[in-house]
């Protein structure tokens, strides 16, 4: 099965890279992909997901987000990363989405598609398609002096409201041996992992959007738009 996934996982990044689909790196720098893993230490059927998951890390046209959920804690390994905040936003993709369940590893790819974190190839043609959807909000963010982020953003008439600004920060890469639970044993390699998920305001896209918030640190910074719900990103920018 594990071979099956790996070789499915070289095919996406062959994919993403150029060998079967032609990036538009124009595009793929102003318009990048938020794909959002939700995994576990806990799950043994995570780490197929996790090394795909760091094939899309480093990626320009793609911001990667790991976020661990703490519902398979009880089974005798905590997640060192985990997060019931993190579990709550993917019960909140499901019940937008009308599904009665949550799993891992699964990844939701630009707040609008969920798929299975092991089908590589079909995360890799969501990825093309919404690199390629054309955006209705526009924005840019920069580092202050002090630290902080500035934000503004303009969407086109019409664009959904309100929107959530979020600021979301990450822990690049980790090394985790893992004790106890169904990955006691192993020691997992993770990437983008999420450690601050912060809704900054709700925004009438009617108006303009001007804001500076404090992102203290050395840790990348995410800044998405996003429809109420969660729905789709209608936006995302980052700043390594």
């Amino acid at each position: 099965m594990l071979r099956r996934v790996m070789r499915g996982v070289r095919a996406a990044v062959l994919a993403l890279a150029g060998g079967v689909v032609p990036l538009a790196p124009a595009l793929a720098e102003t318009r990048p992909v938020v794909v959002e893993l939700f995994t576990s230490q806990g799950c043994s059927s995570c780490p197929p997901a996790d090394a795909f998951f760091a094939t899309l890390a480093d990626r320009e046209d793609v911001i990667a987000l790991g976020l661990h959920v703490d519902y398979w804690d009880y089974i005798g390994w905590k997640d060192v990363f985990g997060s019931p905040q993190f579990t709550k936003r993917q019960k909140a993709y499901a019940r937008h989405a009308g599904r009665r369940s949550i799993y891992t590893p699964q990844m939701i790819v630009h707040g609008r598609e969920d798929v299975v974190g092991t089908h590589p190839v079909d995360v890799a043609e969501l990825i093309m398609r919404y690199r390629d959807t054309p955006a209705t909000v526009t924005l840019d963010i920069a580092r202050g002096p002090a630290g902080e982020v500035t934000i503004e953003a303009q969407a086109a008439a019409g664009a959904q409201a309100p929107l959530n600004v979020h600021l979301v920060r990450y822990e690049p890469s980790a090394r985790i041996d893992v004790l106890r639970g169904e990955n006691a044993g192993r020691t997992l390699v993770y990437n983008n992992i999420v450690t601050e998920w912060t809704t900054l305001t709700e925004w009438d896209p009617r108006e303009p959007l001007n804001l500076t918030a404090a992102a203290p640190g050395d840790d990348p910074v995410v800044v998405l738009i996003q429809q109420k719900g969660p729905g789709p990103i209608e936006a995302a920018a980052r700043l390594r």
